[in-house]
């Protein structure tokens, strides 16, 4: 399903039958899943922008957040007027609380049960609300058997961490430092393994909360240096905290400083799935400088 005529024919070269449907026109939404009838629903909506700015996350992450919760509330009860009986919806692994809570005490990497962060720091609480309200609508309703994989950050092809990306262009510029002690923890997945972890929660079939993340969760001041040396950049600045705050805002400092890794032991359990690029450092080698 898309809302832009000009991407039918890109989604239909990938094997797709386009739908044009805005998700947040109930009235349309139910017309047409009702049309299609699906075994399943995934829920993939997003309207992120090409380039997020942690100084205005508020602005560039204000569609997708209405999406999240608005979108979802529109999209289950459709599938619930269809007669569907199972959702898979997409959230994200990189929105635990930083203090662990009570699952995770020694500060470790966070599991399933472990408590979002719901004390975010400015725009970051809008989105984490918002995903909170995707995953109690996906996973609330009894009639609907429900499964939310928390994504890691995707890389890929037509990602920020792309070539081409916004982020890789910014680590070239030498725009994207490290801030403090770059201790925030990041989790990245490829696009491709994210999609085969998709294909086995439709396939299993899955019910409740997985980590979709590769296996080696990195801090910022490991994987922002590789990163810029697979890509030839120079290597990133270093600032204080203080300047971090900034020039970045709170957001930028939790990711950078703050943001915990997450598990991915219960989706390698229960789903059978294993990343073919079980490594960040491998995978962006692969993509962006090609086989060896």
């Amino acid at each position: 399903m898309t809302r832009s005529g000009a991407r039918q024919e890109q989604l239909r070269n990938a094997g797709a039958e386009p739908v044009i449907c805005d998700a947040l026109d109930s009235v349309a939404l139910e017309k047409a899943v009702g049309s299609v009838r699906p075994e399943v629903v995934v829920n993939q909506l997003t309207a992120l922008p090409r380039r997020i700015s942690p100084r205005r996350a508020g602005r560039d992450l204000a569609a997708t957040n209405r999406l999240r919760s608005e979108g979802t509330r529109n999209l289950m009860a459709a599938a619930a007027a269809a007669s569907v009986t199972r959702v898979v919806a997409q959230s994200v692994a990189f929105a635990y609380a930083p203090d662990g809570g009570p699952h995770r005490p020694d500060g470790g990497l966070r599991r399933e049960p472990d408590p979002l962060y719901h004390a975010a720091p400015g725009a970051f609480a809008e989105a984490v609300a918002a995903i909170a309200e995707l995953e109690r609508q996906t996973l609330g309703n009894a009639e609907i058997r429900g499964a939310v994989l928390r994504y890691g950050f995707f890389y890929g092809p037509g990602t920020s961490y792309s070539t081409d990306g916004s982020i890789a262009g910014d680590v070239r510029r030498r725009r994207f430092p490290v801030v403090g002690d770059g201790a925030g923890v990041f989790c990245f997945v490829h696009v491709e393994d994210a999609a085969q972890a998709t294909v086995a929660a439709i396939e299993q079939p899955a019910e409740g909360v997985y980590n979709i993340v590769d296996d080696e969760p990195a801090p910022a001041s490991d994987w922002v240096p590789a990163y810029a040396a697979i890509l030839g950049a120079p290597a990133p600045r270093r600032l204080p905290l203080w300047l971090g705050r900034l020039l970045g805002g709170p957001y930028a400092v939790y990711l950078m400083t703050q943001m915990p890794g997450a598990s991915n032991d219960h989706a390698k359990t229960v789903l059978g799935w294993r990343p073919r690029r079980p490594s960040w450092q491998g995978g962006f080698r692969e993509d962006l400088t090609g086989p060896g």
